[in-house]
């Protein structure tokens, strides 16, 4: 497998992963509505040129993000865009088959302005599809075609990255440090559980393979966002009673990232 390749000098991103499957398993995970919600975020996506789409971040109106599909040639490129006649942001995905059972998604986030606000922009969702492209990985080697519930908790906190994540680690029980192939497990006792191999760790951020609260994969990362960061951990579940899994403990995840949000000294 390879990892995500840093964006090339100009205002897209451009990032690409080889993935396992063949062009039309790819295809079903990057422009179905049950393929894209199983490794990024909830879905709806009518399957057609023209069609509508609808991205879920989380509870509320102002977190559902509509656009429309611009391009739609299966199993080799599709492209999503706010549905503004070419203004905000576009998201061209391209399949290219390899041999030996393994495709090429590459994916053009293309639509960024200049300026201080669109730079901060520019980085955040370089770091976070470099997630999102290794969960698409993970989904399509250990759950291919299978659909996920996905768990995304996030909360803002604020200091400096080191600071939030030596934190955040502390308040769960697991290492600061890990290595790929290292089981790490949640142990503070008012956490849900969340445990699984660690298949991939960098500064702020582990990707595991998960065995609790079941099957699924999960990701722990410390991104940032403006002047404070997001913290994530996110779940997407495949096991037997994931969706009852899911609406149970996503509400507790909510609640334990408000409850040990670092406390910022206010200026006297």
């Amino acid at each position: 497998m390879t990892e995500p390749t840093a964006p090339f000098e100009s205002r897209s991103i451009e990032l690409e992963v080889e993935v396992v499957g063949s062009p039309e398993e790819v295809w079903d995970s990057i422009a179905t509505s049950r393929g894209i919600s199983a490794w990024y975020v909830p879905h709806t996506v009518e399957e057609r040129e023209g069609g509508k789409a609808t991205a879920s971040f989380g509870p509320g109106p102002e977190m559902q993000i509509n656009g429309r599909v611009v391009a739609w040639e299966p199993p080799n490129r599709i492209v999503f865009d706010g549905g503004t006649d070419g203004e905000g942001l576009a998201f061209e995905w391209l399949v290219e088959a390899r041999d030996g059972g393994t495709c090429i998604v590459r994916l053009v986030n293309s639509g960024f302005g200049s300026g201080e606000e669109w730079d901060g922009q520019f980085d955040a969702m370089t770091e976070g599809w470099g997630l999102f492209l290794r969960n698409l990985q993970l989904h399509l080697s250990h759950f291919p075609g299978q659909g996920a519930t996905p768990m995304l908790p996030i909360a803002k906190w604020s200091g400096t990255a080191e600071d939030i994540w030596f934190a955040l680690a502390a308040a769960l029980g697991i290492p600061v440090e890990t290595k790929v192939g290292d089981r790490i497990a949640v142990t503070a006792p008012d956490a849900p559980a969340w445990a699984g191999t660690v298949v991939d760790a960098a500064p702020r951020r582990l990707v595991v393979l998960l065995d609790q609260p079941c099957e699924g994969t999960g990701f722990i990362a410390v991104e940032a966002s403006g002047k404070d960061y997001v913290v994530s951990i996110w779940s997407y579940l495949y096991g037997p009673g994931r969706d009852t899994i899911a609406q149970q403990l996503e509400p507790q995840w909510f609640a334990w990232l408000a409850a040990h949000a670092p406390v910022v000294p206010t200026a006297s």
